[in-house]
């Protein structure tokens, strides 16, 4: 009896360590500014919900973007599954504070969002998933300004 007992303790203490492990580490990804804007949807609940690419840039702060070389883009040009299309976005702007990813056919447009702690390079690499051809735009707010870059991805195989 005494080994149920003990085991059962065990099997306490590891499932607690196992759980607090992955708070600290969400905990850490926090600090640093690398968990992304879905796992704080909450916080911006309105631009995650947007049907419309105005209806996003208005969600994230009413802003008209201007283009800017100083962001580079980089997604497939065909992508034979939308479920997973890898996109990786640079920003060479100073003082990069967020970065976000938008899909303009997508049934909620805004795919992604990553706030950037000061100090940290402008650079995150995610797969998004695209219900269709459409046009990927990122939006970079640097020093308190917006900034945009896209490219078309025809999409074979729809992933939403």
């Amino acid at each position: 009896m005494h080994g149920r007992n003990f085991s059962s303790v065990d099997m306490g203490r590891r499932q607690a360590l196992k759980e607090s492990g992955s708070l600290g580490l969400l905990a850490l990804f926090t600090l640093l500014g690398l968990v992304p804007g879905a796992a704080w949807a909450a916080t911006n609940k309105a631009a995650f919900e947007a049907k419309t690419l105005s209806e996003a840039l208005d969600a994230l702060g009413g802003i008209t973007p201007v283009d800017s070389a100083l962001i580079k883009l980089t997604a497939p040009d065909i992508a034979e599954n939308g479920a997973t299309v890898p996109v990786t976005v640079e920003s060479s702007l100073p003082r990069t504070q967020q970065i976000s990813i938008l899909v303009e056919k997508n049934p909620t447009i805004l795919a992604a969002s990553f706030n950037i702690s000061e100090g940290l390079e402008g650079f995150i690499t995610a797969r998004i998933k695209m219900a269709q051809t459409s046009a990927v735009i990122v939006l970079v707010k640097a020093d308190g300004k917006f900034y945009r870059a896209s490219t078309e991805v025809k999409v074979t195989a729809g992933g939403c």
